[in-house]
């Protein structure tokens, strides 16, 4: 096939038109002669990028004038550090709800900072895994804050539900969900995403806080890493990624070109519907995650027959669908099918995964 569908899970898919727009502009943006990677983050051409850019990602997540927006460095991995850095003045306890990978990663690297409690809300019954609801979470009296991840790209496992009623701060790593559905920010005191799933390319991450958690950070974070200072300077501090900032403005618009977040999560249900319904129609797919906890984003499966998972990518890559080896921690298959991924790569997918059915079952 001539067409060729990235289901890598990041940095993953972005929009084609987003891409060619990109490419027209590369080499002499707004006339100037120059490339938008090349003109002075202080200038004010650059500073319109940051602008619009900011106020596109308010209206998409309706975000409120009492929450601050940065735009940085780092990674999730980075605030991994950030978070209980600019939280706690001493080794205060905290809580981390354990639900796959990426949150036992987050767990692991506070530590360095404080006392976690590891919760784990998964379950397995019958072979099946679900998490706990959030009523049921074994929440510290006297957590400062709760930590969790509502999409573990690895495991392939998501929470739907949004806090309400904590008490506690609610922190929340949305790096892989981000922009896929609509959210209440207000749910949330802190959320952070690195961009390389549904914001842009990989390289720079966005923090949403209550402006009232920021007053009272603490001074013990590298400078890079301290949040009253990339306030203060707006996300300036540094030379920000300034090429990775401006494809993710442009996502944005195609975003609300799209219709906004509450589109894009019907497009992106459809998407995971088409996929789970053929794994669940197959004695020859197999995918062991509850209905109600199955990520929306990031589908892993496995075949009956583990010794035919190297054919099937090989195949699928020689179809022209790639990035669908699953990640070397757990193996399998994987397909990521961020908002980039069209509607017509799905059933790319799912027509080839029941050629491959025909063929080898």
């Amino acid at each position: 096939m001539n067409v060729v569908y990235n289901f890598s899970a990041g940095p993953a898919m972005i929009p084609k038109i987003v891409l060619r727009q990109a490419k027209k502009e590369l080499q002499n943006w707004k006339q100037l002669r120059l490339s938008v990677m090349e003109i002075s983050h202080r200038s004010k051409d650059f500073i319109d990028i940051a602008e619009e850019s900011e106020k596109d990602l308010r209206d998409l997540l309706r975000i409120p004038e009492s929450y601050k927006v940065l735009f940085c460095q780092g990674g999730a991995r980075g605030q991994f550090s950030a978070v209980p850095m600019n939280l706690l003045s001493n080794s205060q306890n905290v809580d981390y709800i354990n639900s796959g990978y990426w949150s036992q990663c987050a767990e692991i690297e506070a530590r360095k900072y404080c006392i976690p409690n590891n919760i784990n809300i998964k379950t397995i019954c019958n072979n099946v895994v679900s998490l706990l609801p959030m009523s049921q979470w074994n929440i510290s009296k006297y957590a400062k804050y709760i930590h969790y991840c509502p999409n573990e790209t690895i495991d392939g496992i998501a929470i739907y539900e949004e806090p309400n009623g904590f008490k506690n701060i609610i922190i929340g790593d949305f790096s892989s969900v981000l922009l896929s559905r609509d959210i209440n920010i207000e749910n949330y005191d802190l959320i952070y995403a690195g961009a390389q799933k549904n914001i842009g390319p990989a390289g720079i991450t966005i923090i949403i806080i209550r402006e009232s958690l920021l007053r009272n950070t603490t001074s013990l974070p590298p400078s890079i890493l301290d949040y009253r200072i990339l306030s203060k300077y707006n996300s300036m501090y540094n030379t920000p990624p300034t090429f990775s900032w401006y494809l993710s403005g442009l996502v944005f618009k195609w975003l609300k070109k799209q219709g906004g977040l509450k589109k894009i999560e019907k497009k992106n249900e459809i998407k995971s519907r088409l996929l789970y319904k053929t794994i669940d129609n197959s004695n020859f797919y197999t995918n062991n995650i509850s209905a109600k906890n199955r990520s929306k984003m990031n589908v892993v499966f496995n075949i009956i027959d583990p010794k035919l998972n190297e054919i099937f990518l090989k195949t699928a890559y020689e179809y022209g669908l790639i990035g669908l080896r699953g990640h070397s921690v757990v193996g399998g298959i994987r397909a990521s099918i961020y908002n980039a991924m069209p509607l017509s790569g799905v059933r790319c997918l799912v027509e080839f995964m029941l050629h491959f059915q025909n063929r080898y079952g």
